[in-house]
């Protein structure tokens, strides 16, 4: 699949080049596994020469080694000779960007917590030195978020503040997705772009796997994501068990109940059978996998609390692959393909309520975006828009077919929504039904 999209990311990375020029600049990179970073970086600046270190979990000397290799190789100058620590190798390169301005990127850069600990000290050191006569580029990517944050974020760890840009990967937007099945199935159905969403979440690594595959239906991606050998299948253990830690398994039990629809503090708890909020605060802070969803104008901020598993693939991994595992270890696919064909257009349904949502931001419309319930749970309006700049706010039912779309009921709903909250006095009201026709 060819490189798609990302416009505006590769315009902030040579804007960032650009700048160091002038003076250093120290770019973060980061997003969840197989969203597409390096490929990123790399066509970003791919018009020049740059330095590229992936940190492999290694030792440190060997690191080197290979290091002092990509620097002659891309800089076209002699090296140190030979250095068993990336100290001198960062130094060199910093007394070398006060001359000449370059890009050097750091792969995998958490990883050094592996290798060696003190690297993020001795970087610090480093780049305090040099920073005011430097002209070096210098973009570090992490797929880890915990760790990138920990690294970062934490006022007691040296790199703390060091950075001078940040770019987080975001999954493709549904026009970007649009494209790419247009690429590759021209006539596509509304399904079909449905189901590229609902199994990939728009996922970079995902998508291009099912276009390389020709799993471009429904029925064939889900017989390519459910068979032998299918790398979609660990996905979630290869990315997140190194995320959580010994906690794992609860972490993972605790992402399985919100898939499956009980995600409120209580309905988790009575599954798991222990207490919870310092694990959901966790995934809601630390790991930013999961959000937590109030109705519209909820004063409280701790009542009528659902969450809900922000990654869409993730959200189709614990439903199915995670839930169904003890299906996968008998190797009986083929009922697994069974079971998610049978339970799909009710799961495809919600993450159609999701799309849209993701329609509507990337719109650009709106001042605000949410959906709405009453304390009783009852009343449930789909997406609630907002344009203050307007006065306008839109009202929207979701459903997979036109036919289930009621806007009579819609009305309804909006009344109590109206009465419940008093917002919206004076704005132009409007109602509107989303189904597949949309997409």
């Amino acid at each position: 699949m060819r490189f798609y999209d990302r416009e505006q990311e590769i315009a902030f990375l040579r804007e960032t080049r650009k700048a160091a020029e002038m003076s250093a600049r120290f770019t973060i990179v980061t997003g969840r596994r197989r969203i597409g970073k390096t490929t990123l970086v790399r066509e970003a600046y791919k018009d020049k020469p740059f330095v590229y270190f992936f940190v492999a979990r290694k030792a440190e000397a060997d690191l080197c080694e290979v290091y002092l290799e990509e620097i002659g190789e891309k800089l076209g100058i002699p090296t140190l000779g030979s250095s068993r620590h990336f100290k001198d190798v960062f130094r060199y390169l910093m007394q070398l960007s006060v001359t000449q301005s370059f890009t050097l990127v750091i792969d995998e850069f958490q990883d050094f917590f592996r290798v060696n600990k003190a690297v993020f000290s001795e970087m610090q050191a480093v780049w305090d030195e040099y920073e005011k006569t430097s002209h070096i580029n210098l973009v570090v990517c992490g797929s880890i978020y915990s760790l990138m944050q920990k690294i970062f974020k934490d006022k007691k760890e040296p790199l703390y503040g060091r950075n001078t840009g940040e770019l987080k990967v975001k999954p493709f937007r549904p026009s970007v997705l649009k494209q790419i099945m247009a690429d590759a199935k021209p006539g596509y159905s509304k399904e079909d772009l449905l189901a590229m969403f609902t199994f990939t979440g728009g996922v970079a690594k995902y998508v291009n796997q099912l276009v390389d595959a020709g799993a471009l239906d429904k029925e064939a991606m889900i017989r390519h994501i459910i068979s032998t050998n299918s790398t979609f299948l660990n996905e979630g253990k290869n990315n997140l068990i190194e995320e959580f830690g010994k906690d794992y398994g609860t972490y993972f039990s605790i992402l399985s109940c919100i898939a499956r629809g009980k995600n409120t503090h209580g309905e988790i708890e009575d599954v798991i059978g222990r207490e919870v909020g310092g694990y959901l605060t966790n995934l809601e802070r630390d790991y930013e996998l999961i959000a937590k969803r109030q109705p519209l104008f909820e004063k409280s901020t701790t009542k009528n609390v659902r969450y809900e598993l922000g990654d869409v693939f993730y959200s189709f991994w614990f439903r199915f692959v995670f839930k169904y595992s003890y299906v996968i270890e008998i190797e009986n696919y083929s009922k697994l393909q069974d079971i998610v064909m049978r339970d799909y257009n009710t799961f495809s349904g919600l993450m159609l309520e999701r799309y849209f949502h993701s329609v509507a931001i990337e719109s650009g419309e709106f001042t605000r975006l949410g959906r709405w319930w009453n304390r009783k749970g009852e009343n449930e309006i789909d997406m609630i828009a907002e344009d203050e700049l307007s006065d306008r706010a839109v009202f929207f039912e979701i459903k997979r077919q036109k036919d289930e779309i009621s806007i009579g009921v819609l009305k309804q709903k909006a009344e109590v929504f109206l009465q419940a909250t008093h917002q919206f006095q004076g704005y132009e009201i409007s109602y509107q039904g989303l189904s597949m026709e949309n997409m």
